[in-house]
């Protein structure tokens, strides 16, 4: 059978998943009365609320004798190791863009990844059914793109398509008929992707996607390079040095047959497959014959940026809302989610009952402590830090990130103001339309920390903001962090409302009455620079005079409302992140008072001998 594999690839939000959605409905993998969820493809809870696309799949369609394989690619730039990896199992791409946003940084972050592998991609202008849709300027912007990623003459020589995923249509032109549904899709594909190149030789496969299965254990996806695959093939898995990881038998071959996964008798080398029956084969890993002696060449990825420490929760309510609260369960949880994710990096950190977990980003990071959160899983985690290294001449560097600021020009003045005080340099400002500027800076990952909430608070949620990864340049010295000290509780209990209206005055309040805190907890944000042990248990003094239930009534102004994100960006370096399947708690590291005052002066005077 014919075959062509190709996966999409555009910035966040511009319909890939929708797309995935109409071709498969329009190739009859569906019934015709049969009911389907929209999006189909981000089947993981936390990619359907915040309408992203995590985690790479693949599906496959039949289209006049010609099976596609489609790969579904996260575009958000922390999930830039999937990416990568899938890059390499496809002949072509397809390049969404909104026809009113255009190419926004991950399509750029993307593309550029793809021109490199010398991918020829076919450009789909999606949404064109906007009102405020500009389809000819966005596909000049594309050009322009291309050619700032060194793009080969016969890569910028691609084809277009214009349409809308959600309608279900698409045209060679822009006042073409819609009558064709996804069919000059399908046709463009055939004609402009290149079959599978398949090589000489025994069975090789590049192991580009990794997943656990509670019954076939791991399954490992990737394209077979040469040869062919059976069920009970002895095989032997390479790292990407040439070392021998292990020996085993395929127990399963899977083939993507649109939405399900099939077990197939053989798979011939240029089909996309997944494999069952080798516990330590993971991606970057090449399986093949026992014969084979040299590795597939796999993708170096991007450094991880950011860090973060995973620890025991140990304060005291750990326990009381979760089930998985031990260091063991912890760091095999970790270690796991280390094995499927290559852009992670998991190692033994120095303090006690602790795991180091670097990423690329605060997204990619409070995404696996989300996920765990709602696996059971109690732990308390570290203010995100930077990771810095050092050049040949010895001079400290830091990661750098190329940030995209779309906002209405009347907040542009703020956005400007605040990115400044982040360190960072504006490089390029231009009207996008609307009466909107188009923003552009390269700004310290550090300074970036917690910015995004920050962004919309001053624009009126207006802006949008965007980040890629840029490079490292040397350390750009201090950036002020947080200017208010916090109101820290002095004891165990529920608090009561009326002490919480004593405290108003002091500063706005992060819990609300009958809420459990502990000694150490951190209750409130204070008005000043500095930290206010306070008493949130203290009731109402009793007294035998009858007074009205009007003198009773506290009328609360409404707290802080923490969420994950916005917690991880609000605490500093002596303070953790609760995380429980039913809370979110702020937290000194030290609860006692007294350890922290010690903490504090020994802090001191370590700074004065440095």
């Amino acid at each position: 059978m014919n075959l062509r594999n190709v996966a999409i690839i555009a910035h966040v939000d511009h319909g890939k998943t929708t797309l995935v959605d109409r071709l498969l409905q329009q190739s009859g993998i569906y019934r015709e009365n049969q009911r389907v969820v929209e999006r189909v493809m981000d089947s993981n809870d936390l990619e359907r609320e915040r309408g992203i696309t995590i985690l790479a799949k693949a599906t496959s369609v039949e289209w006049n004798g010609t099976r596609i394989n489609i790969v579904d690619t996260p575009g958000h730039a922390d999930f830039g190791g999937e990416v990568e990896r899938i890059l390499n199992m496809v002949d072509g791409a397809l390049v969404l863009v909104d026809a009113a946003e255009g190419p926004l940084p991950q399509t750029k972050f993307v593309v550029s990844k793809a021109l490199r592998m010398g991918l020829k991609p076919i450009v789909v202008i999606n949404k064109v059914d906007r009102s405020d849709a500009r389809p000819v300027q966005v596909v000049n912007e594309v050009f322009d793109l291309f050619a700032a990623l060194d793009a080969t003459d016969e890569q910028l020589d691609f084809p277009i398509l214009y349409g809308s995923a959600k309608q279900g249509w698409m045209a060679t032109a822009l006042d073409g008929s819609h009558d064709d549904g996804m069919k000059p899709l399908f046709d463009l594909i055939l004609n402009h992707v290149k079959p599978p190149v398949v090589e000489e030789g025994p069975f090789r496969l590049l192991g580009t996607i990794l997943e656990a299965n509670n019954y076939l254990g791991r399954i490992v996806t990737g394209r077979i390079t040469s040869g062919s695959v059976k069920p009970n093939q002895p095989v032997k898995v390479l790292d990407h040095a040439g070392k021998l990881v292990e020996s085993g038998r395929i127990t399963k071959v899977l083939a993507f047959r649109g939405l399900e996964r099939q077990p197939i008798e053989e798979a011939q080398a240029g089909d996309i497959v997944a494999l069952a029956g080798l516990p330590n084969a993971t991606v970057a890993h090449t399986i093949c014959d026992p014969s084979v002696e040299k590795p597939l060449p796999a993708q170096p990825i991007d450094p991880p940026t950011l860090a973060m420490t995973f620890r025991v929760n140990d304060s005291p309510l750990a326990g009381t809302e979760g089930s998985k609260v031990t260091g063991r369960m912890i760091r095999d949880r970790l270690l796991r989610e280390a094995e499927g994710n290559v852009a992670l990096r998991v190692r033994e950190s120095d303090e006690k009952d602790s795991m180091e977990v670097a990423g690329r980003g605060e997204l990619q990071l409070g995404i696996l402590i989300e996920t765990m959160r709602r696996e059971g899983f109690e732990l308390s985690v570290s203010r995100p830090k930077v990771l810095l290294r050092k050049n040949d001449a010895g001079q400290l560097e830091e990661p750098i990130e190329e940030v995209v600021i779309d906002v209405d020009e009347e907040h542009s003045g703020v956005v400007v103001q605040k990115m400044s005080e982040r360190k960072a340099e504006m490089t390029e400002m231009k009207p996008s339309g609307g009466g909107r500027v188009r923003l552009v800076f390269h700004a310290p990952t550090r300074g970036l920390i917690g910015y995004q909430g920050e962004l919309l608070t001053d624009t009126r949620g207006t802006a949008i903001m965007n980040r890629l990864f840029h490079g490292y340049a040397p350390h750009k010295g201090a950036i002020q962090g947080r200017r208010n000290g916090v109101l820290i509780s002095n004891d165990q209990g529920d608090a009561v409302a009326y002490a919480l209206w004593n405290l108003e005055d002091r500063g706005p309040m992060m819990i609300e009455p009958g809420w459990k805190v502990y000694k150490g907890m951190i209750v409130g944000e204070h008005t000043r620079d500095n930290d206010l042990i306070v008493n949130v248990l203290k009731g109402k003094q009793l007294t035998n005079i009858r007074t009205t239930s009007k003198d009773e009534a506290v009328r609360l102004t409404p707290p802080i409302r923490m969420t994950l994100e916005k917690a991880l960006a609000y605490i500093q370096d002596d303070e953790l992140v609760e995380v429980t399947p039913k809370s979110i708690r702020l937290r000194k590291k030290l609860l006692d008072e007294n350890e922290r005052k010690k903490d504090e002066r020994a802090r001191e005077a370590a700074a004065e001998v440095a």
